[in-house]
């Protein structure tokens, strides 16, 4: 195997995983239940929003300069909302604050329109391409699992993103309070 279908396949199943989360959330906001997180979620919540932003931004980065996939004019865009998350939520990891919630959730909302359109084209293959330089937005380097490629990836990395700062916005964090 080569290193690009490793970190694939590692990819997809961290999507997987992913996926079944936001099902999970998904079903419990739909029947109205409780939302129970655990105190460990709620407690860590911003360092693993931290951490699918930058698992997010590294395999986007890793897909462009090392596999040689060519990012089209929608990854560019998905790519515009993703990486400041990074720095936003280190940021906010170092100085133990939960405000970038207002920043990040619109950021993760607009990321996540535009990776579910790029999806969208691709699945229902429209034959345009969307960039300049002749880069088709449909353009599928794998299709894993049935279902997942670059922009589910990306929707789901952004609606992960929500959901823990959705998380975070309900803890109070007593530094924060004023």
């Amino acid at each position: 195997m080569t290193l690009t279908s490793n970190v694939t396949n590692i990819l997809s199943l961290l999507t997987i995983f992913g996926n079944i989360l936001i099902g999970y959330f998904l079903i419990l906001f739909i029947f109205k239940k409780e939302i129970k997180v655990s105190g460990f979620l709620k407690k860590n919540a911003l360092l693993f929003a931290f951490i699918v932003a930058l698992i997010a931004t590294t395999g986007s980065l890793f897909y462009s300069e090392i596999a040689g996939y060519e990012p089209c004019k929608l990854c560019w865009f998905q790519r515009i909302f993703m990486y400041p998350l990074v720095i936003l939520f280190g940021t906010a990891l170092i100085k133990k604050t939960r405000s970038v919630v207002h920043y990040a959730i619109p950021m993760s909302i607009i990321g996540g329109f535009i990776a579910a359109y790029h999806y969208a084209i691709q699945r229902l293959t429209y034959s345009a391409s969307c960039s300049a330089d002749g880069t088709s937005c449909t353009a599928k380097y794998f299709f894993h699992y049935g279902y997942i490629t670059i922009p589910m990836m990306a929707l789901t990395a952004f609606i992960l993103i929500i959901i823990l700062c959705f998380i975070l916005k309900s803890k109070k964090i007593k530094s924060d309070e004023k």
